[in-house]
């Protein structure tokens, strides 16, 4: 789960061939299209990391396949052009909003890793009146009608807004916390307790500056679970989440600090699940409510798991779920 208060992208990449033996700064430069002097300051601000340790030379140089992140300030850019190719799947259509079934492997806006081929994208070829809420100066140019979002790797129930009013009113739900949204999700290990909540501030990691890390000086995060059943194979637990906040990979976060992590998260856990793809963990936002923005009256949307999640699940009560 990713807060859109969060003013930085996540880049993340293996390093290829072809930037072997490049520096660090230099092929920071080359990724982002950022300047030299800025990838520098990037370094200097510990906000690079090569294999998990944080960068302390720019001039370091890079091995093949070895994993350079970098935490980058948001830098204002062009709008975000239609695609009609990128495929959008609607549970719900209104003139104020959409919600949308998100697949894992779609990025919900533009960021360092990716320009193209966003959800957004898909959205503003059908939906081209959403563009207008840029014009208005209600959001970033890149991130046109996006109230909250899903992180690459989570699928499922994600609300766009579509005009003014359905943007003011949904935007004010989600700081206020009375968009409902609930999660599942399969965490690693048997957790002990039925039900429980996760009350632990969220702030980016010191040691490795693309990850976020539970601190004393992070911001305020509840997760509230329960058990919904404990699996022998493989050893896991799955769980139904409801979110209070909503910050930065606050589930993934959280789950990891009891010491559960997400199954297959291999950046907050250490297990790898064959039986997904790499980059696909289980986490599914299985149902999305709120308000109307005109009336007022309850709007609540469901999306059972895709294909690859519930074949971990055959058999089980989520099964038919």
């Amino acid at each position: 789960m990713s807060g859109i208060e969060d003013d930085v992208e996540l880049l993340e990449v293996v390093v290829p061939a072809s930037l072997v033996g490049w520096r660090a700064d230099r092929a920071l430069a080359l990724l982002t299209g950022r300047s030299r002097a800025d990838c520098l300051r990037l370094v200097e601000a510990g906000l690079v990391s090569l294999d998990g340790r944080v960068l302390t030379r720019p001039a370091t140089t890079l091995g093949l396949e070895q994993r350079l992140a970098a935490a980058l300030p948001v830098q204002p850019s062009g709008r975000v052009e239609p695609e009609p190719d990128v495929p959008v799947e609607l549970v719900i259509e209104d003139e104020d909003f959409v919600i949308v079934n998100k697949r894992p492997d779609q990025v919900v806006h533009p960021g360092a890793g990716q320009r193209t081929g966003t959800l957004v994208a898909g959205l503003l070829a059908r939906y081209p009146e959403i563009a207008t809420l840029v014009d208005e100066g209600l959001c970033e140019a890149q991130r046109p009608g996006v109230v909250h979002r899903l992180d690459k790797g989570t699928s499922g129930l994600l609300v766009v807004a579509r005009t003014a009013l359905g943007y003011r009113s949904l935007s004010e739900q989600a700081s206020a916390h009375t968009m409902g949204r609930v999660y599942w999700a399969m965490a690693e290990g048997h957790v002990e307790d039925e039900r429980g909540v996760i009350d632990a501030p969220i702030g980016r990691s010191a040691r490795t500056p693309t990850l976020m890390a539970v601190r004393a000086d992070g911001r305020a995060a509840r997760t509230h679970y329960a058990v919904i059943e404990r699996l022998v194979s493989p050893r896991a637990t799955l769980l139904e989440l409801r979110l209070e906040t909503g910050r930065t990979h606050q589930i993934r976060v959280h789950l990891a600090a009891i010491g559960h992590p997400v199954l297959n998260d291999l950046r907050y856990g250490h297990r790898r699940e064959k039986r997904l793809s790499e980059g696909r963990f289980f986490l599914h936002s299985r149902s999305l409510s709120l308000r109307h923005p005109r009336d007022g009256h309850e709007v609540t949307a469901r999306a059972p798991l895709p294909a690859d999640l519930g074949a971990l699940v055959r058999g089980t009560a989520w099964a038919e779920s």
